[in-house]
């Protein structure tokens, strides 16, 4: 079995063919530890964190991608959030979500996520100030499932036609996730339609992408054998994590921004605050003398 998370880029067909696969057992086990999330929340999320990583593999340095299921089922919803560097981030807006299996023994991901909108949003230079207008697109979820929907997302909103898989294996006893991960395989301009031919005959006859991972192969063996007909060339791989840029410092500003009557406020009635980030679940305590420093800088500024 690999330990290591990873993220491998190729190329195939006369470079007309990407192709991006990736192991994310830990940073996905990570996320569902922290957010104590139920299997079928953890297979959904861990889907998401997948994905959000793989279709991030392209960006440039400060670019990322936020990808939100707004969901009708008693998920609620996903956010998920990827950049340039292999950090990914990301929670269910309820974690204990959970249906039971499906006749073939599977997670109802798409049970717990029913019907709504699928966005996906890019942006760049957010996090030193620049801060240009985002590309946004929406589609439907189709299915539910998550990587289907990340396909039609993909072909429908983006024009590039995509094959997705993205699997999650959890262990009940105890409890956690031990094969997470997956793959894209995208169609450029100038491809071959026989070239789509033989890649859809090679995922229809390979097992799951879980099943490969949990077989011990490696990001790019998974792509060798799905399209090593194709002549794979390897041109990247890097090692992707779950992180989060959350900070003690980061929840002192936002309390800042609330102002001086709001923090005033907090002072008096609860002697302190308290701030929990949805995308890690670290929590943050602000004491009386925290609160009493706000204060002293606001008044400072006025």
């Amino acid at each position: 079995m690999i330990t290591q998370d990873l993220l491998v880029h190729g190329l195939a067909a006369d470079d007309t063919v990407r192709c991006v696969a990736a192991i994310t057992t830990n940073l996905v086990d990570e996320a569902c530890q922290r957010h104590r999330t139920a299997p079928t929340a953890a297979a959904a999320l861990g889907r998401s964190l997948t994905g959000a990583l793989l279709m991030g593999s392209g960006m440039k340095d400060l670019e990322k991608v936020t990808v939100r299921f707004r969901c009708e089922g008693i998920l609620e919803g996903i956010t998920v959030e990827a950049d340039a560097y292999g950090n990914v981030r990301g929670y269910v807006r309820n974690p204990d979500a959970h249906l039971g299996p499906k006749p073939n023994g599977k997670l109802d991901v798409s049970g717990i996520l029913g019907g709504g909108m699928m966005y996906v949003i890019r942006e760049a230079g957010f996090d030193i100030g620049f801060r240009p207008d985002p590309y946004v697109g929406s589609v439907p979820i189709v299915s539910g499932e998550i990587a289907e929907d990340f396909a039609y997302y993909l072909t429908k909103s983006e024009q590039v036609p995509s094959a997705v898989s993205l699997g999650v294996y959890i262990e009940p006893d105890p409890y956690r996730v031990t094969a997470a991960g997956g793959f894209f395989i995208q169609l450029l301009p100038g491809s071959d339609p026989h070239t789509i031919e033989i890649i859809e005959e090679a995922v229809r006859s390979n097992p799951s992408s879980t099943e490969l991972i949990k077989a011990g192969l490696a990001p790019g063996e998974i792509l060798d054998k799905l399209i090593g007909k194709l002549d794979l060339k390897i041109i990247g791989e890097r090692e992707v994590r779950f992180h989060c840029h959350c900070s003690y410092e980061r929840a002192v500003n936002i309390i800042s921004c609330l102002g001086r009557d709001e923090v005033l406020d907090m002072l008096e009635k609860d002697k302190g605050a308290v701030m929990t980030c949805h995308f890690c679940s670290a929590v943050y305590n602000l004491d009386e003398a925290a609160l009493q420093g706000i204060l002293g800088d606001l008044e400072k500024v006025n």
